[in-house]
């Protein structure tokens, strides 16, 4: 996204990539008959109005649309106690449902989610771009003031502190805890309520769409529209370190030792991939290390790619589930005992599949220490108990008959995740260590080195899919504000950078 925003502007912008094809973790690849989706299959950000339609305006900036299929359910959930309870496109249905299964707190639950909407409705009253251009904030905030007042009242807010605010039940509470770790692999204390906002509020409004053809559709447009506007991807480029010259980045080094020189230098891979292996330790800035006092890696996932019969499940089933039979396994990432993912792409797209088969997309967090020590043969043993767990446990949940359907089977570890993605240990990307307060202490794209800036789930607003959108507009337009692409106030960015980076080392973190 950010090169696209970048080449509408009229850079030219090379791409390095690591792998063969776009995409990294919302890329597929093809097995006997099968199109899968690497990562997830629940794609926020093709509606069609507002401003929060984020890869719809993508796409559309470098000419480029997709065709997609709505999904009438973002989730069906099965946990524990017997707690079922479907996310349907329709907010009003969801959360009456919901209120039917806590009638004591169905003013609390239309409290909870309605104030997530005020969230909502601020973003999709503005264009989403960078907070780093004080041209930008002026701007917005002339057109929008009680927007923007709503949207900093709610920075340095967490989605428990307002649940809370809001709900008793425990139980309840658990379940909002699972809302928030479906997409930001936190609990409700540690997930900021501006990201809380946007998924809770969009899943309603622009909708859960799955594009035809698989989610890699996605980056192969944003390819070819990137392609279209003068820029270059080049594939099979794997970084290994930043060049310098006099502390400015001026360019990078591949692996096979020849280099690329640049006016700026975007780094996509996570904090602890760009200031521990490709910046040398001397030119790590102090709020870099900060960074990493407060925020620590995710788990990354076992995944589990199936190819099964399909009169397995019913074709009214829903696509996406997520299981789990106690709330004290919800975080856990060992032994594939926590919260587990499904998606089946093939109840909104039959085309990924042979005609007499579905795919079901089965993942769960593990951290990469669970392989750590292994010999390839114990490794691939590990990995195949593993999935044979997860199988059992849907099976015994939700999926009868599941094994036996099986015709096609792969399995991935953190170890398949590090490989091919390119992200240290495999992992997701950034969870705070400890409650922080919301959005505050998360580093922009802008960073202290000269010429470097940082763009994805490691630079703010953080992780989930319409985050990370978010992130690449910011990101496109402070490097384009930055090379004169843009009309900016270069003295008042300058001391709005500084008036943002002092405030966030200092802030202290909550008790």
């Amino acid at each position: 996204v950010t090169a696209t925003q970048l080449a509408k502007r009229g850079a030219r912008v090379r791409v390095l990539e690591r792998y063969t094809i776009p995409g990294g973790s919302s890329g597929f690849y093809e097995r006997d008959g099968y199109c899968f989706d690497v990562g997830a299959s629940m794609i926020f950000g093709f509606g069609q109005q507002g401003t929060t339609n984020l890869l719809t305006r993508a796409l559309a900036d470098v000419g480029m649309e997709i065709e997609t299929i709505p999904d009438p359910v973002q989730i069906d959930y099965h946990l524990p106690s017997g707690l079922e309870v479907r996310v349907h496109r329709d907010y009003d249905r969801f959360v009456q449902e919901l209120g039917d299964r806590f009638p004591d707190e169905r003013a609390g639950i239309r409290r909870f989610y309605d104030e997530c909407w005020n969230v909502f409705n601020a973003l999709n009253s503005i264009e989403l771009l960078s907070l780093e251009d004080s041209r930008y904030l002026l701007s917005v905030f002339l057109q929008n003031p009680i927007a923007c007042l709503q949207l900093v009242r709610y920075f340095p807010v967490n989605v428990g502190d307002v649940a809370r605010k809001h709900i008793r039940n425990k139980e309840l509470l658990a379940f909002i805890d699972m809302e928030c770790y479906c997409w930001s692999v936190a609990p409700a204390d540690l997930t900021p309520m501006i990201n809380a906002g946007m998924v809770f509020s969009d899943r309603h409004y622009g909708g859960i769409n799955y594009p035809k053809g698989g989610v890699g559709k996605i980056s192969e447009k944003l390819a070819e529209g990137l392609e279209r506007h003068g820029s270059v991807i080049e594939y099979k480029a794997n970084v290994q370190e930043i060049l310098f010259e006099n502390g400015k980045a001026v360019g990078v080094r591949l692996t096979n030792g020849s280099e690329r020189r640049a006016r700026v230098i975007v780094s996509n891979a996570t904090r602890w991939d760009t200031f521990e292996k490709l910046v040398p330790n001397h030119l790590v800035p102090s709020i870099e290390k900060k960074f990493q006092e407060r925020y620590e890696k995710s788990p990354s996932f076992l995944s589990l790619h199936l190819g099964v019969e399909k009169d397995i499940i019913s074709p009214d089933e829903d696509c996406h589930h997520i299981v789990l039979e106690e709330w004290k396994n919800l975080t856990d990432a060992r032994d594939a005992q926590g919260t587990i993912f499904v998606s089946i792409p093939t109840l909104l797209d039959p085309s990924l599949a042979p005609p007499d088969r579905h795919i079901f997309h089965i993942f769960t967090p593990s951290f990469i220490e669970e392989f750590h020590g292994l010999s390839g043969r114990d490794y691939m043993a590990r990995k195949e108990s593993l999935a044979d767990r997860l199988i059992a446990r849907l099976e015994a949940k939700c999926f009868p008959g599941l094994s036996s359907a099986v015709r096609f089977r792969e399995v991935g570890s953190a170890r398949t995740h590090r490989k091919y993605l390119g992200r240290v240990d495999g992992s997701y990307g950034p969870v705070p260590n400890k409650r922080l307060r919301g959005l505050l202490p998360m580093p922009f794209n802008r960073t202290e080195v000269p010429g470097l800036y940082c763009v994805g789930d490691s630079s703010f607003p953080g992780q989930g899919l319409n985050a990370v959108a978010f992130s690449g507009f910011a990101c496109g337009y402070r490097v384009a504000a930055d090379l004169g692409l843009v009309e900016t106030y270069p003295a008042l960015d300058d001391f709005l950078h500084s008036a943002l980076l002092k405030p966030r080392l200092r802030i202290p973190d909550p008790t």
